[in-house]
């Protein structure tokens, strides 16, 4: 959990072994420097990372040996602190500010002695060094946070230039995701209805009780208002640009983002939920194209339409904490296979009655596409009488036109992708 003052750490985690080494534990004991998968233990990052709500950040990594091993593994650890955070870099949407603290830990804990080793590394500098840094336990940190919630509504539109219709569509999404995380970036946030000073304290107002905020279990509702029109000083032209096809996305997502009780800002809390309004629609695209890629399903050519269903998001608490954790379930994954794949992420047992599926639902509307050469109207299925609980789908539509214009209202739940292809 970061702050722009101090960071603090709510959760660790094991990183599971391979299937390989499961066979071999009892030699981990006596582990050789060799052994530490830098691969291996990145990808874990990268799954636990999909796990965060907004306000939470893989802060870095420990390691249990004996005091003797210790220095031997300070190098390999500062190389996979850095692998890590390169690793994770390149799947968000966003960038930290100059305020946040910039710098990865690493711990040390001796097995013989339990004596703790903390260090620090500055992510920003390649170059940087290890400091040495305080390693402290907070009572009552578990309960110390505060929740904001938002059901955000999406529709982004992709076109597919001629010049890029060699990208992979996975490439071209997130390109296109890119853009619209300025629009994410730049829009107002409402906290409880109100637009409030982002240099202000967002308990302002609050009760309190003995000279505390009673706000351990407080939740903001959150909603967000983008920009549809510039400025008046502001000029914008029309732009015609020749397609192969686009990528909508259309839809609503529910997100959610902590942030500490101690003094919290409303720009803090804003920041957070930005990321997880980001973080969230791109880890779904990404699981998706993962998913395609993992069970080689080709694409229809008897059919315009094809359809795949997006992951919803589900919730669960960290134990004995206010704060939950999340992933994403696939429509054919049992609560079972969800259940073992928290444990086996998270190294804590969880109860399949902890899930929390993330209901978003949608008003179902209409879908058309028009062809200026042919003019034909491609329309979606029938609009349906009642509003539609479902998952976030993706949509592939063939289209033999060339010029972009294009109106789309996607038959949407969660998040819908909408593509045209050549």
């Amino acid at each position: 959990m970061c702050s722009s003052q101090k960071d603090y750490i709510i959760l660790a985690t094991r990183t599971p072994p391979k299937e390989e080494q499961n066979e071999n534990l009892r030699h981990q004991q006596k582990a050789k420097l060799d052994n530490l998968d830098e691969e291996w233990a990145t990808e874990h990052a990268n799954q636990v990372s999909r796990m965060l709500p907004g306000g939470l950040l893989v802060l870095g990594v420990f390691i249990i040996t004996t005091l003797e091993m210790g220095n031997d593994f300070q190098n390999a650890l500062r190389r996979l602190v850095f692998a890590m955070e390169k690793s994770m870099n390149k799947r968000r949407l966003w960038n930290f500010t100059e305020e946040e603290i910039s710098e990865r830990v690493t711990l040390h804990i001796c097995s013989s002695t339990k004596k703790i080793f903390c260090r620090t590394y500055d992510i920003h500098d390649p170059k940087s060094s290890a400091k040495p840094a305080d390693w402290k336990y907070q009572n009552g940190l578990s309960t110390s946070w505060l929740s904001l919630e938002c059901i955000v509504h999406i529709n982004i539109h992709i076109p597919l230039s001629t010049t890029s219709v060699s990208y992979t569509l996975e490439k071209n999404t997130k390109n296109g995701l890119a853009r619209w995380a300025k629009q994410i970036e730049n829009g107002v946030y409402l906290i409880n209805g109100q637009v409030k000073d982002e240099d202000g304290d967002l308990l302002e107002g609050q009760k309190k009780s003995r000279g505390n905020v009673q706000a351990t279990s407080h939740s903001f509702d959150v909603k967000v208002l983008t920009q549809l029109l510039l400025n008046s000083d502001h000029r914008s032209t029309a732009t015609v640009q020749i397609c192969s096809g686009s990528v909508n996305l259309k839809g609503a997502v529910k997100c959610r983002a902590y942030i500490h009780s101690n003094k919290p800002k409303v720009k803090d809390a804003v920041q957070a939920m930005k990321r997880d309004i980001l973080n969230t629609v791109a880890d779904r695209c990404e699981m998706l194209f993962e998913d395609l890629l993992l069970n080689e399903i080709p694409e229809k050519k008897d059919s315009e339409k094809e359809f795949h269903i997006l992951p919803h998001r589900v919730f669960v608490p960290i134990p004995g904490s206010t704060v939950m954790l999340c992933d994403y379930k696939f429509g054919d994954e049992s609560a079972e296979e969800m259940r073992d794949h928290f444990i086996e992420m998270l190294d804590h047992m969880i109860q399949i009655e902890d899930l929390e599926i993330a209901e978003e639902i949608n008003t179902a509307c209409m879908s058309y596409s028009v062809n200026t050469e042919a003019s034909l109207d491609n329309t979606d299925d029938e609009q349906p009488k009642q509003p539609i609980k479902a998952t976030v789908i993706l949509k592939i539509q063939q289209n033999i036109g060339v010029i972009a214009a294009v109106a789309v209202a996607v038959l949407a739940a969660g998040i819908s992708f909408h593509y045209f292809s050549d």
